[in-house]
């Protein structure tokens, strides 16, 4: 069976979730952020689930304690990598921000990977969310960009439509 982890990126509202619950239905994909186990860390200590530019530097400074003390977001996604491996899923939709952290966890995965940015424009232009996790999203050399500008069901079938493409050439 062909696999692929795809480590995906792009600024928040942009559809990373949409395309990759879209796969969903064509592929068995496992979708999983490395800024879950801080979620849920934050979550217990009153974080709302908010998306403000407070909630988001709040979270991208979080990890970052995490990345510095034991790299939980790392170990989080191999754990996640490793359940991968056992399924039968196809593939593996790691969402990760930070460069340095795409980097670290494609080099320590022997399975077919790429990086994807997400991109979909803003009619009232990019505005900085103040944390360096979103605001350098697409300052990494990605492997793919795409452009998510279609009607949510169109784009939905040309990504997986990309996504085919990428698996078939393994």
């Amino acid at each position: 069976m062909n696999k692929l982890v795809m480590v995906i990126n792009g600024r928040g509202g942009v559809g990373k979730d949409a395309l990759c619950d879209a796969l969903g239905k064509r592929f068995k994909v496992i979708n999983k952020s490395s800024v879950d186990p801080i979620k849920e860390i934050a979550a217990r200590y009153g974080w709302q689930g908010e998306k403000t530019p407070k909630a988001r530097k709040f979270l991208a400074d979080l990890k970052q304690v995490f990345v510095e003390y034991n790299d939980l977001p790392t170990a989080y996604l191999l754990e996640q990598y490793k359940a991968f491996m056992e399924s039968d899923a196809e593939i593996f939709c790691a969402h990760i921000r930070e460069g340095a952290e795409i980097d670290k966890f494609m080099a320590l995965i022997p399975t077919k990977h790429i990086s994807m940015l997400i991109r979909r424009p803003d009619p009232n232009g990019i505005a900085p969310y103040g944390n360096v996790a979103d605001d350098q999203v697409e300052s990494y050399a990605y492997d793919h960009i795409f452009d998510n500008v279609l009607p949510l069901e169109e784009s939905g079938e040309a990504f997986c439509e990309l996504i085919a493409g990428i698996l078939s050439d393994n």
